[in-house]
């Protein structure tokens, strides 16, 4: 969708983006604070979570949650917030013809939450089954005990279950007040808001939070590799789950972080990939993902599948000989034409709503204070040459920060030997 952006610095120490969509029908809302897990005491851990559920309740003009949202809901609009260990995020999208109610609405959520007793217990009970099921999801499990083994912020939900029951209501309010302040909050507001500039100004800037002492920073975290293979076990699996990671410790810089998004196309985005094209081709394997992210301090690149035990070595074999090519400088160009092609393709499809150009800005926005000139994307697809997706690869391996996880049900002799499959791609 065509759009323009201006990032604003409001009085009151806020900063945030507002995307001009002239022809949006709905508008989105997001609000951002660092106030994650992060910030709270390890036996406190659940704090956040626990207060982004209350916070779209009880306010101080709506006495439960049932009755806000109703106010809230009756025009077809919607909200949500979610935590993880350093961001919560509050965030909404309505109809354009109900843009300032709705603004209205989830400042005063914000601003002033009652953070009722009753709702507290309740909330604990909807916090309970969240956690359970998210616990049944066996990707999100193995990489959650990868992170703790890799000294990262982390920990288990079925570990959360437990702890939840040691954070109080004085807690949430003590976290609350640390956290939400107008210098520590970053939004980003899309749909029509040109002609609303100044409204929309003058509502952030009369929100009533205390200042506060600007930005939290983030933690200084650097992942430790380890030396075996992490095994969580779990005999109702019938397959084996498996992660393998590796770092740069230090950042990238946008062209190669540029080159390891399409080098992520060219193992395993689609079926004509490297790794999961000849995997799938040859029968191991039904689906396959990989992925990088930016960190403070680090670059992580993850791989991972399920897999039938009898099929582990043949696709961890794959896997190797894929990386050493690329490591020893072998891709064929007619490749890396495909990978960005379809880079390109995806990105399109990514803009068509009002949501999906908020999204395409948030991520980096919120973590980095970064604004991604979106019309220069496609441009920056196109640069990505072999030379640099051979060298980013490199810097990948290159601190032999690395770690290999299963989860199933499977011997410790055969744990090492699906890790020495691949353990000679760091030297």
């Amino acid at each position: 969708m065509q759009h323009s952006i201006e990032e604003i610095t409001l009085k009151n120490g806020s900063k945030g983006i507002l995307i001009d969509i002239p022809t949006a029908t709905v508008m989105t809302l997001d609000f951002s604070f660092r106030a994650g897990e992060y910030l709270v005491e390890h036996d406190k851990w659940e704090t956040p979570h626990l207060m982004e559920h209350l916070l779209l309740g009880a306010n101080q003009k709506y006495r439960n949650a049932r009755s806000f949202y109703a106010e809230f809901e009756k025009n077809g609009a919607y909200n949500n917030a979610s935590t993880d260990p350093y961001h919560i995020t509050y965030e909404a999208e309505c109809a354009d013809f109900e843009w300032s109610r709705i603004l209205d609405l989830m400042l005063l959520a914000i601003t002033k939450p009652m953070f009722l007793a009753t709702e507290f217990e309740a909330e604990k009970g909807n916090v309970k089954e969240e956690l359970i099921s998210r616990g049944n999801n066996h990707f999100r499990h193995l990489s959650l005990a990868m992170r703790k083994n890799y000294g990262l912020l982390a920990m288990l939900d079925q570990e959360r279950e437990k702890l939840m029951y040691n954070v109080t209501l004085d807690d949430i309010r003590s976290h609350y007040k640390a956290t939400h302040t107008t210098s520590n909050l970053r939004f980003i507001i899309a749909g029509r808001v040109q002609q609303r500039r100044d409204e929309i100004i003058a509502a952030l800037e009369a929100v009533d939070l205390p200042h506060g002492d600007g930005r939290t920073p983030l933690p200084n975290e650097k992942p430790k590799a380890f030396k075996k293979t992490l095994y969580v076990p779990n005999r109702s699996v019938k397959n084996i789950y498996f992660y393998l990671d590796t770092f740069h410790i230090g950042k990238l810089n946008d062209t190669e972080q540029d080159a390891l998004m399409v080098l992520n196309v060219l193992l395993t985005e689609t079926m004509h990939s490297l790794i999961f094209g000849e995997a799938r081709e040859k029968g191991l394997v039904y689906g396959m993902g990989s992925g990088s992210a930016n960190a403070e301090n680090y670059h992580s690149f993850w791989l991972g599948a399920q897999v039938q035990k009898e099929n582990s070595d043949a696709l961890l074999g794959i896997v190797n000989k894929e990386f050493k090519k690329i490591l020893k400088g072998t891709i064929a160009n007619d490749d890396i034409v495909a990978a960005q092609q379809y880079s390109l393709g995806r990105f399109q499809r990514s803009a068509q709503t009002v949501g999906g150009v908020s999204n395409g800005y948030s991520n980096r926005y919120f973590y980095e204070d970064v604004i991604d000139d979106y019309y220069l994307i496609p441009e920056r697809i196109k640069a990505v040459s072999k030379d640099l997706i051979i060298d980013s690869t490199r810097k990948l391996f290159d601190k032999n920060v690395w770690g290999f996880g299963i989860l199933g049900t499977i011997p410790m002799q055969r744990r090492d030997e699906l890790r020495n499959i691949i353990a000679d791609l760091w030297g």
